[in-house]
């Protein structure tokens, strides 16, 4: 089960259950589609990819509820470039 975690690691902006900004890569990483770009793609955890994070209709809300934790975990850009060979 999707935690769908609130908000981006890098920006913090929020990411409700019916976000269509939502993205996630195969660890679940949640970030939103502008920080995305920035990261050309490429998660700064586990250097996968990403994919649009999928909504959870709400009649499930109450039956398997989001995540409320927040984790804020802001990527050196010039690091995450040079790590990933990005240019």
């Amino acid at each position: 089960m999707l935690q769908i975690r609130p908000t981006c690691e890098h920006c913090n902006k929020a990411l409700p259950y019916g976000s269509e900004e939502a993205m996630i890569c195969t660890f679940e990483c949640t970030f939103c589609k502008d920080c995305v770009e920035l990261l050309h793609h490429i998660c700064p955890n586990c250097g996968g990819g990403f994919e649009k994070r999928p909504i959870r209709p709400e009649i499930l809300l109450h039956k398997y509820p989001v995540s409320t934790k927040v984790i804020l975990k802001p990527v050196d850009l010039e690091a995450h470039y040079i790590k990933f060979k990005i240019k």
